[in-house]
């Protein structure tokens, strides 16, 4: 199991941008599948973004294609989630998670969640 830890949220206009990151401790962090979730209120949480173990290829949701970037840096074990163009239907706190699968895509995929980060987009 691997630990992990967002940070990055915040509020932000419609039509900006942040980046989340997601700090991972706990080896190998090469081995693991890593994706974003996020869950707006009353809704379920979804798979917003997803980053294979096995050759780093990216999968988005629709709805973030074009406009979110989900990347890895391996040296320094740590995720991130580039969000541009943000909308309002983009609020929801984020969480990072991780799964030894190669191309996971359900909540019971990933065991290892972080604590998860707010991000609160204005008109």
């Amino acid at each position: 199991q691997v630990q992990l830890a967002e940070s990055g949220g915040g509020l932000v206009q419609a039509g900006g941008s942040l980046r989340l990151s997601c700090a991972a401790s706990g080896l190998p962090f090469r081995d693991y599948t890593l994706g974003w979730f996020r869950q707006a209120p009353g809704k379920e949480r979804e798979l917003v973004a997803r980053i294979s173990r096995l050759n780093g290829n990216t999968w988005y949701i629709d709805d973030v294609k074009g406009r979110f970037t989900i990347s890895r840096d391996t040296a320094r074990s740590t995720l991130y989630l580039q969000m541009n163009s943000l909308k309002l239907e983009d609020t929801a706190v984020y969480y990072c998670a991780a799964s030894i699968h190669d191309y996971p895509f359900a909540r019971h995929h990933f065991p290892s969640w972080g604590q998860g980060t707010q991000v609160t987009v204005s008109s």
